[in-house]
């Protein structure tokens, strides 16, 4: 029995088969069994038109076979089954495809069957475990079975021989273990099962395999003897393959947490199917909790992918928007092309028509979501809002049109959430701007000095407390043509015209001493001025264009910051005590003004949450204005302190 040889082109290829078109040597058995799943569909198909290869369903399977002494690994199926010459041309060239030949004669008779195969390279990844493979054969109306043999690249041999049963049996005999690669795991029933569950859990017919089962000893009560039971390792029908209507919510929950490695049962799901020019079925979930490594980079987002219930990949992102990270689940499609290891979708127009149907799914459940169960809707919002924020801030606002109406934020109104859309209905007439405010938490906002004013007219503000917050409207911009505006910032003005002229006639008479204490301060300020904001406190720290006084304590956090600092204005209220002290010190000892425009400022870092640069001199000077200030009189109404010279 003369040896043949692969084609120069074949050996190459086989190279690369075992060497580099995989990722993962498990998928072996996953390519196996897909190719006697392809079998058994062609034999079924056949059969319906000719009697001689027809079989029952019943008589349709693949059985597996684990032999530890032998180090063999028996696939074995009932399906079509190869002629010689078949086995000549399907396994003497690799990358010849029966599958892909068997699909295109269908599709000219306009009928229509799932198979699986595609490349006619699946069946060699067997070579990343085996040092030997035999292929026995006989096809389903012949008398005459066959037997292919190769080791690898050295060539085959094929022969004819005797196989009482229809179909093709594969025999496998593993590689020896060595340090690194221990082949001999594919023999272990456990790992059996999992790479099954893993892989082929959904094929569509029994995946068999005879298992050792401990069964009460007839002869002998109280002791058990060791037997031998078929048992089918596969479920056979996704649960996505099923009629909706016979699935229950407890069914929908149990699948994703058996999944998706989740002790928290899913806020919702969504299962439905898509038939077009890309015709697929997608059963997505929101999760219930944000995963403990959402947003640490290890995180793995996508979708699980499988091709007529086989799974291909894992955390396929390509079929998943960035900005839906959150959710998980899985497609199945028929019509994805895939790459010759079918482990990576090939980048063309049935992916992206693919991932633009399930971005416009999950846009919708989301606006269902908002618009008829609001508290479900806030729920989720509380656990991924975040990443819509993020995704508007990384897109430099190309996203905005599409999320911005999800966004949530706490508002003085009346504490809860409100949607933009909502502020924006709210506005007064002559509003032209949509108002906030940053903090750590509701409560430092509502303490800042800077919303008196704006809440004494009336405005609703909004509640940034996310330190992405500020950074996210930056790239918006604005929201239904009204620009954001921030009541830290130098450039808000809600005054009348009367009272900027007041002001403006204030800020000219102690134009001296607001320029005496913008040169006291430095740097630290680009200037001094009256307060048109202040109601209550005696001054404020706002920002001038640029930087915020937030997004500076943000960018202060990151250890590549270079320095970047917003530029800041001491404001001072000109209706407040201590302006009249400010005064009064000006003009009867003006090198102590120096001292309180320090003490004013740190004041105002302090209540912006900015830490101050000197605390003990900070202190020294407040303990120096309490020694010197005189007390009130006992015999009189309390008066003024003053300052003893």
């Amino acid at each position: 029995m003369a040896k043949k040889q692969f084609k120069a082109e074949s050996r190459r290829l086989l190279e690369m088969m075992v060497n580099s078109i995989y990722t993962n040597r498990e998928i072996f058995l996953r390519e196996l069994i897909s190719n006697a799943s392809d079998a058994l569909d062609k034999r079924y198909f056949e059969g319906l038109t000719d009697k001689s290869k027809n079989a029952s369903k019943k008589d349709l399977w693949i059985k597996i076979t684990p032999n530890k002494d032998a180090r063999t690994l028996v696939i074995e199926d009932t399906g079509i089954g190869m002629t010689d010459k078949e086995l000549e041309s399907n396994l003497g060239t690799i990358a010849r495809s029966g599958s892909a030949e068997f699909r295109e004669a269908l599709e000219k008779n306009t009928s229509k069957i799932d198979i699986i195969g595609q490349f006619g390279v699946g069946f060699y990844s067997a070579f990343m475990v085996a040092k030997k493979v035999t292929v026995d054969s006989r096809p389903a109306g012949g008398d005459k079975a066959y037997r292919w043999v190769s080791s690898g690249e050295d060539g085959y041999t094929i022969s004819e021989i005797e196989k009482d049963t229809v179909g093709t049996t594969i025999t496998l005999e593993l590689k020896d273990d060595t340090e690194d690669e221990k082949f001999g795991e594919f023999l272990e029933e456990w790992t059996i099962r999992n790479l099954i569950k893993k892989y082929s859990d959904y094929v569509r017919y029994p995946i068999k395999m005879d298992v050792k089962k401990s069964i009460p000893d007839p002869t002998e009560e109280g002791k058990t003897i060791d037997t031998m039971e078929e048992e089918t390792l596969n479920s056979m029908v996704p649960l996505w393959k099923k009629n909706k209507n016979k699935i229950s919510d407890e069914d929908y929950n149990e699948f994703y947490k058996s999944t998706f490695s989740d002790w928290e049962n899913p806020q919702r799901h969504l299962h439905y199917n898509v038939e077009g020019n890309v015709s697929y079925t997608a059963l997505l979930y929101i999760p219930g909790k944000t995963p403990f490594n959402f947003y640490n980079t290890d995180y793995e987002s996508g979708l699980r992918l499988y091709s007529k219930g086989v799974f291909i990949l894992d955390n396929a992102k390509d079929l998943l928007p960035e900005c839906y990270r959150f959710v998980k689940g899985l497609v199945d499609s028929d019509d994805l092309n895939l790459n010759i290891s079918r482990e990576i979708l090939q980048q063309d127009r049935q992916v992206k028509a693919l991932s633009k149907s399930i971005d416009k799914k999950i846009t919708g459940m989301l606006e269902d979501m908002l618009e008829k169960e609001r508290e479900e809707y806030e729920k989720f919002y509380e656990n991924f809002g975040l990443n819509l924020k993020y995704s508007i801030y990384k897109s430099y606002g190309a996203l905005k049109e599409k999320l911005q109406d999800f966004l949530l934020y706490r508002s003085s109104k009346d504490g809860s959430y409100t949607t933009l859309k909502e502020y924006v209905s709210r506005m007064k007439e002559d509003q032209k701007e949509i108002y906030y405010a940053c903090g750590s938490t509701i409560d430092d906002i509502e303490k800042l000095p800077v919303l008196s004013k704006v809440r004494n007219k009336g405005y609703e503000i909004l509640y940034f407390t996310d330190s992405i917050d500020e950074f996210v409207i930056r790239m918006m911009m604005n929201y239904d043509e009204k620009p954001f505006r921030s009541v830290t910032e130098a450039g808000l003005d809600l005054d009348t015209e009367e009272e900027k002229k007041a002001r403006e006639t204030t800020a000219e008479e102690n134009k001296d001493m607001l320029e005496a204490m913008k040169n006291a301060l430095g740097e630290n300020v680009s200037e001094v001025r009256i307060s048109s904001r202040l109601t209550d406190d005696p001054v404020c720290l706002v920002a001038d264009q640029g930087m915020s006084i937030e997004m500076e304590k943000v960018l202060s956090q990151d250890p590549m910051n270079r320095g970047l600092k917003a530029t800041k204005i001491l404001e001072i209220n000109p209706n407040h005590p201590i302006f009249a002290k400010l005064q009064d010190v000006f003009r009867t000892q003006p090198d102590a003004l120096n001292d309180y425009a320090d003490i004013l400022y740190d004041q105002a870092r302090l209540i912006e949450g900015l830490p101050i640069e000197d605390p003990a001199e900070y202190a020294r000077r407040i303990v120096d204005l309490m020694v010197n200030a005189a007390l009130p009189k006992k015999d009189d109404s309390p008066v003024e302190a003053e300052i003893v010279e």
